[in-house]
């Protein structure tokens, strides 16, 4: 039975293209910078080490960030903490436009994702504060696609914007986007929490405290991350698994990433059909068993010396789609497991989401063979996210017996 939470009748739901796009603001900026980053390093007289910096700190801010939104948000309210996002967003995105070094285009870079990651942290809590049941999780799916399609559909739109207008037209159209975002937002975003008016360290500290003490909570973050950020292993290593160990032209790296796109889009689409009939636990582990059956198949190809580009694109295409159907289906259990700390909980699990998708993206630079790591990669996490999920599903379970039994002994018949 799909579980329903009930939520009050007075609340004003903001518009969900508005969701999409504080999203996708955050996200779009990880990787747009990719293709851009020779041209920019040439222009800076910068090291690839210094411009590998401004991917990395990004996701690290990403990750940090969400721990602070989220639990501020549930003190001030969803509105002015995420205004105030965007607004650092659209600023940084002005200053790395106009860089002079590559300090600069550094530091600019982190604050970009300190903005950024308002929008993964506070469009998830706003969901899960106007909906319920199912329109939870059909809407937590459609911003899981935005999540992990964003860094595959960004080198494809940074490639062309650095091919016909220099690469600081990333940072000008990033911008533009986070302006746009911004300005909708403060027109049309209503205040969707209950803030309680003051946020205290010490209760800060007692609220991940609590979600760090209660095991379900961590199942599905940790599982949750694994089926969703882990991707980005093989995003990062695309490249020279496509062009040097399938010998593709570069150009096509972009067409092939964008697969991974339709796969998540099929994903979340089914998420959306099949959560009226069956269960989140079951979409939970059936995706999740869909992506680990393709990561291993993946990695035995890689072992054997049989990849093909057509393997390589059909495998992960089901790789993304079993990711599809299973991220939106974590979150959803995620957050409502301290129903009272929704904030605090995003925050948590978006940190835990970008961390994992950090530690993969490190992970794929180990060793000489991109492909054999990557796919290596993929199919532990894919494997521990099932043990992770597994787990948090024992923990519900265990709890609500718990409460039977308690409300049983209290109550005899």
């Amino acid at each position: 039975m799909t579980e329903k939470i009930a939520i009050s009748s007075n609340v004003v739901r903001a518009p969900l293209w508005l969701l999409v796009l504080v999203t996708l603001s955050g996200t779009l900026a990880m990787h747009m910078f990719v293709p851009a980053m020779p041209t920019a390093a040439y222009d800076l007289h910068a090291s690839m080490s210094a411009m590998q910096m401004t991917i990395s700190l990004y996701i690290l801010g990403l990750a940090v960030g969400q721990l602070v939104y989220g639990p501020l948000s549930d003190g001030f309210g969803r509105r002015p903490l995420l205004i105030a996002g965007l607004s650092i967003y659209v600023l940084a995105g002005v200053a790395a436009s106009l860089a002079q070094s590559e300090s600069t285009l550094i530091l600019a870079r982190l604050f970009q994702a300190l903005g950024g990651c308002a929008g993964l942290a506070l469009g998830r809590a706003i969901v899960r504060d106007t909906a319920a049941g199912d329109s939870a999780v059909k809407d937590q799916a459609l911003l899981n696609l935005i999540m992990m399609a964003g860094p595959g559909l960004a080198p494809l739109l940074g490639s062309l914007l650095t091919l016909h207008f220099g690469w600081r037209a990333v940072f000008y159209a990033l911008a533009l986007l986070g302006l746009v975002t911004l300005l909708s937002a403060w027109r049309l975003l209503p205040e969707t929490g209950a803030p309680a008016g003051k946020v205290s360290p010490a209760a800060l500290a007692n609220d991940y405290k609590s979600l760090l003490s209660t095991p379900s909570f961590l199942g599905y973050a940790f599982g949750g991350g694994c089926a969703t950020t882990a991707i980005y292993s093989f995003i990062a290593a695309a490249p020279f698994i496509i062009t040097g160990d399938l010998h593709r032209p570069l150009q096509e790296v972009g067409i092939y990433l964008t697969l991974l796109i339709v796969g998540l889009s099929v994903g979340n689409a089914a998420t959306r059909q099949l959560i009226g009939r069956y269960s989140l636990e079951r979409l939970l582990i059936g995706g999740n068993a869909l992506s680990v059956f393709a990561a291993v198949l993946l990695l035995a190809f890689t072992l054997t010396g049989h990849l093909h580009i057509v393997v390589v694109t059909g495998l992960m295409f089901v790789f993304a789609i079993g990711a599809g159907v299973a991220s939106p289906a974590a979150l959803t259990k995620g957050l409502n497991v301290e129903r009272h700390l929704v904030g605090s909980a995003a925050g948590l699990y978006g940190f835990t989401q970008m961390s994992i998708g950090a530690l993969c993206t490190a992970l794929v630079g180990l060793g000489d063979n991109p492909a054999l790591t990557a796919f290596t990669v993929l199919a532990c996490a894919a494997i521990l996210g099932q043990a992770g999920l597994w787990y948090g599903m024992k923990q519900d379970r265990r709890q609500e017996h718990n409460v039977l039994v308690s409300e049983t002994s209290t109550h005899p018949h």
